[in-house]
């Protein structure tokens, strides 16, 4: 098997972007080696560095599927130089690729459960990659959940989904946003109050969710009131991960580092640690 190393951006080409959002936009590349992109596998929640050359590298999830392995998927908001410049990039342009990075989702732990999914804008790329994968080891699992929320429908990513997710006799899937809007025909509402309505079962759940920090608060809260437990809630915090591999000390809260005991934690594992979230 052709080893990859963490520590030095992989060359890549990008084979196709889709402009999701006016700020988000997603790549999907391949490995330049052959032989590494045939023996390259991560799993569920995993991260890796993108590098413009020149410019820097910054962290995002491999939010295509481990069962899907043709290519990486990467989807990237606007937000500094180095974002602004992947934004600038076309397909046949060249990046780094550092990955894979981090921990995962415990999927494993997960069989048999129901698994209610909960993201917000961008925040739906780290449980796109483990809905994929659970979908396509369906039986593994018991009722999939999906309630996806933004804004505004123009703020929705990975639209070309949603068609799919919606149609699918062996999930639920509820998408809302925040405020009404011309010819919206799914639901209307700010993404914890739905959950509360929507009053997943605890028993034998386990809940999933990401997106921005406002409303995983009023999510979590939604989630207590529910009754699901600190141990039975999962997010992810690779927004805060530099370097990737330990040395930087950036993204320590407390005496964890998010790259290396992350970015997957429990609500639980959260809970111990300082609130610097």
């Amino acid at each position: 098997m052709t080893e990859i190393n963490p520590y030095l951006p992989e060359p890549a080409t990008i084979l196709e972007t889709i402009q999701e959002t006016p700020t988000i936009k997603t790549f999907r590349v391949r490995l330049d080696d052959p032989a590494k992109m045939r023996s390259f596998s991560f799993q569920p929640g995993q991260v890796g560095q993108l590098s413009v050359f020149g410019a820097g590298e910054a962290t995002f999830v491999i939010n295509s599927s481990p069962t899907r392995l043709d290519h990486l998927q990467f989807s990237v908001m606007r937000a500094g130089e180095v974002t602004s410049r992947l934004h600038g990039l076309a397909a046949g342009d060249k990046v780094g690729v550092r990955a894979p990075l981090g921990n995962h989702f415990p999927y494993e732990a997960m069989k048999g459960r129901d698994i209610v999914f909960i993201g917000g804008g961008i925040g739906m790329a780290p449980l796109r990659t483990l809905l994929l994968f659970m979908l396509d080891n369906r039986a593994d699992y018991g009722k999939i959940s999906l309630l996806y929320g933004a804004r505004s429908p123009v703020d929705m990513a990975f639209k070309a989904d949603l068609p799919d997710w919606t149609a699918r006799s062996d999930m639920t899937t509820v998408l809302t946003i925040d405020r009404e809007a011309e010819g919206w025909e799914h639901t209307v509402g700010l993404i914890p109050n739905v959950l509360l309505e929507m009053a997943p079962s605890p028993d034998n759940a386990v809940a999933v969710t990401c997106g921005p920090p406002i409303m995983i608060k009023f999510t979590l809260q939604a989630l207590k009131r529910l009754g699901f437990g600190d141990e039975q809630i999962y997010t992810t915090l690779e927004k805060r991960m530099k370097c990737g591999v330990g040395l930087c000390g950036r993204c320590n809260i407390g005496a964890k580092y998010v790259c290396v005991d992350g970015p997957v934690f429990s609500y639980a594992q959260l809970r111990e640690l300082p609130n610097e979230l």
